[in-house]
């Protein structure tokens, strides 16, 4: 976890140290995401002073977080001392598919604050979040429309990625009607429906989430094949569908609250239909992802109470809701497709 490999022959106190400091790199590389350090470099590197100019701040400072960040590869120090872009700046740009611009600065605003006090949720099995903020992620995010649009911002770049990489992996020509549970702005299923002429799609969110999914399921062409449906996953889903698909829902919540969630859905579903959920599932030791999985689902934990789940732990959560995982599949991406049907 810590940045760069550790020197040779470095002591396990010195290692261990290097990991309690991981916060520094962060903090920095989020000072950098909020001053768009990174845009101002896409035409090539600048001088401290002139980046002074464009962020308000003192050539001097600026200095001191660039060359800092530049030891351990984000951001790089010119001959003449001036910096330009790594690759590792360079997702830091807010105009490039994928941007992590808004992860970094919420990182600093949301999560590190959060973060402080996971002892309260390691005691409790609740989250630290509402200690820290005075109210629950998204109502904060409600009450703040700032952090909410930046929090939208990151989604749509996290986005991105499966939704190229899910109709990559997954066939869904088979499937009539897909019933998008709590679907956001509608990008994945707007890029299935893009990929399948021959299905129809009905989006389900929350009214006033709908606005969004109404202008992104216009803007790919699939209008005429996708209904828009308001309303509360917890009280019901939509009927009609023969697949019924969730992305990153399941993790927000316990065991308890994301068995209601499935039960609504087999309630809604009819004979052979199937349910595809759309999650990260948590490594076993030594795999790939093994540390990134199981420091996420802490922080689903500390964000919401939910968390990330081993396929076993997924296989237990359908039982209790009536279906059965019937494959895993994975995909061009940290995410997989679990796919199950009635049991």
């Amino acid at each position: 976890m810590s940045q760069e490999p550790a020197p040779a022959g470095a002591t396990p106190a010195l290692i261990l140290l290097r990991m309690m400091r991981g916060y520094w790199v962060s903090q920095a590389i989020a000072a950098a995401a909020q001053l768009g350090i990174a845009d101002d470099l896409a035409d090539g590197p600048r001088s401290c002073a002139d980046l002074a100019e464009l962020t308000g701040v003192p050539a001097r400072s600026l200095h001191r977080l660039l060359r800092a960040l530049a030891s351990v590869g984000v951001f790089a120090e010119v001959e003449d001392g001036s910096f330009g872009l790594t690759p590792l700046a360079d997702c830091l740009r807010t105009d490039v598919p994928g941007s992590l611009r808004a992860s970094g600065i919420l990182t600093a605003e949301l999560l590190h604050p959060a973060w402080s006090v996971l002892l309260h949720s390691l005691r409790t099995g609740g989250p630290s979040f509402d200690q820290v903020f005075g109210a629950g992620f998204f109502a904060h995010l409600a009450a703040h429309p700032g952090l909410g649009e930046r929090f939208q911002e990151m989604m749509a770049h996290l986005n991105l990625v499966t939704n190229a990489a899910v109709p990559a992996a997954y066939d869904f020509s088979g499937c009539s009607t897909i019933v998008d549970v709590g679907g956001g702005n509608g990008s994945l299923l707007a890029s299935v429906l893009a990929t399948n002429p021959s299905t129809g799609g009905i989006l389900f969110d929350l009214p006033h989430v709908l606005d969004q999914g109404r202008r992104q399921i216009a803007a790919a062409g699939v209008a005429a094949r996708c209904e828009l449906v308001g309303g509360d996953f917890f009280a019901g889903v939509p009927a009609g569908g023969d697949t019924y698909l969730l992305r990153w829902i399941l993790h927000d919540f316990d065991d308890e609250r994301a068995a209601r969630i499935l039960r609504a859905c087999r309630a809604a579903m009819p004979p052979g239909g199937r349910l595809l959920i759309i999650e990260q599932v948590v490594a076993g030791k030594g795999e790939p992802g093994d540390w990134m999985t199981k420091f996420l689902d802490l922080q689903m934990l500390i964000l919401l109470g939910g968390q990330e789940r081993t396929e076993a732990q997924f296989r237990d959560l359908f039982a209790a809701a009536g279906f059965r995982l019937q494959r895993v599949i994975a995909t061009p991406s940290p995410s997989s497709v679990l796919e199950a049907v009635l049991g």
